[in-house]
């Protein structure tokens, strides 16, 4: 356990002793501002607008759902703005130490594969859920001005750090086969992409093809999450998701240590 958290504080010192992180908190801050921004100012308009016909035409105002038309579609930004935003996250993981050729040091540590995997991976999520901190606040605004439910953002929450998590552990892996940051940063893009976009090919399948398409396309799970949902069904598949990716990444580094 000791080095599973000397592996997790060495990473966890990477990130913040380098300016790229906290340029990926400000770029990923500043978007979901923008989303926020963009969402709230159309509500409260609608809201306006319906106001000013009520009293004009003397009808009852319509109700208006803030969870439905603002909280729902805004953290269905926030996993888009993450699928481009962290594999710039992974990129360096395993990469960087490749580069350097720091990755010896630890192939000839007492470390164990898995301590050092699963140490890169929660730093990788330790970070992540950092980024999402500045979306709390957005999110707090709405409480202090009105009174939106609180089951949906906690569970939207819970669904962007199952999502995140998967897409961490598909970058790690691809971080540790290149030495290269801007391939493993496009590589974990594309193998997220894919991911995302893999349930849009089952309209054009067979009805069994079709099941297991909509089952492995990452955001058809997460839409529960950002309803308000949680169901252990998606929780499994995610957390599945994850380990798979953990998987092929310790059996990466297994096969290149074994060849040290």
């Amino acid at each position: 356990m000791k080095k599973l958290l000397a592996i997790y504080q060495k990473e966890m010192k990477h990130f913040f002793y380098s300016p790229i992180a906290y340029i990926v908190i400000a770029a990923f801050t500043v978007l979901a501002g923008i989303f926020f921004y963009l969402y709230l100012s159309s509500f409260v308009e609608a809201a306006f607008m319906d106001m000013i016909r009520s009293q004009q035409f003397r009808t009852p105002p319509q109700k208006f759902n803030v969870n439905l038309q603002l909280i729902r579609p805004y953290f269905w930004n926030l996993a888009l703005i993450s699928l481009f935003v962290l594999p710039l996250v992974t990129m360096r993981l395993y990469s960087e130490e490749k580069k350097l050729g720091t990755v010896e040091l630890l192939y000839t540590s007492p470390i164990s594969v898995s301590q050092i995997v699963l140490g890169k991976f929660l730093a990788g999520l330790t970070f992540y859920l950092v980024m999402l901190i500045p979306t709390v606040i957005f999110q707090a605004l709405l409480f202090v001005y009105g009174d939106p439910e609180l089951g949906p953002v906690l569970s939207g929450y819970l669904g962007l750090l199952l999502l995140g998590s998967a897409f961490i552990a598909g970058g790690l892996f691809i971080s540790s086969l290149t030495e290269n940051q801007i391939i493993a940063a496009i590589g974990g893009f594309g193998l997220s992409l894919l991911l995302w976009v893999i349930g849009w090919a089952a309209s054009f399948s067979g009805p069994g093809l079709a099941k297991v398409l909509n089952y492995l396309s990452v955001i058809n799970h997460f839409e529960d999450f950002a309803q308000g949902v949680i169901d252990s069904q998606h929780i499994a598949f995610y957390l599945l998701l994850s380990a798979v990716g953990i998987y092929l990444t310790f059996k990466s580094l297994e096969a290149i240590r074994w060849r040290a």
